[in-house]
């Protein structure tokens, strides 16, 4: 007798987030359009993060659902958050408000100056960010305190009581979490 191996129910998904639909701050819980390779239309992934932002790559891995109200949708088990690296990713992740002092006007200056070597003149040089127009001293400073601060292994304890376990990722100086995998948030 052959036994025939069972189909795996989870696959796994990659592709550029372009709108944060919903985040609950508590839970993690969160409702994502992504750009996916090979779709013509966003997919919706709904699955739990500590922090996500427009312009992060993500890879999650799950099945996919048909809600009967919100119709097919990829309902993550788990979810990777990474620094978008595309100029693309960088300048919808700098528009996205999560770098105080920066939205949608300075974050293309940023790219137009920088490049995609943004991040590093942020985080080494933040004195170099008053040579684009319009940003003086004050802001520059702001801008600047912002830290990509990585890290092999933390815990994430939500208000809630849930633990997850942040596998890596990133952590801004205001104790948000940036960047990071979490499985099991409840």
């Amino acid at each position: 007798m052959k036994i025939e191996p069972k189909p795996s129910d989870r696959e796994i998904l990659a592709g550029l987030v372009e709108r944060v639909t919903y985040q609950n701050a508590g839970s993690g819980f969160c409702v994502v359009r992504v750009r996916v390779r090979g779709r013509r239309e966003l997919v919706t992934l709904v699955g739990h993060a500590a922090a996500i932002a427009a312009g992060e790559w993500i890879t999650a891995t799950g099945n996919w659902v048909n809600d009967r109200t919100h119709g097919q949708q990829f309902k993550a088990r788990f979810l990777k958050t990474s620094a978008p690296t595309s100029a693309e990713g960088i300048e919808k992740y700098l528009a996205s408000g999560m770098i105080r002092g920066i939205g949608p006007v300075y974050a293309k200056k940023l790219l137009r100056a920088f490049g995609e070597k943004v991040f590093d003149v942020i985080e080494a040089e933040p004195n170099r960010l008053r040579e684009v127009d319009g940003i003086g001293p004050l802001r520059a400073k702001r801008v600047g305190s912002f830290r990509w601060i990585g890290f092999a292994t933390a815990v994430l304890i939500e208000s809630t009581g849930g633990i997850g376990e942040v596998q890596e990722g990133s952590v801004s100086p205001n104790t948000d979490t940036r960047s990071a995998t979490c499985s099991g948030v409840r």
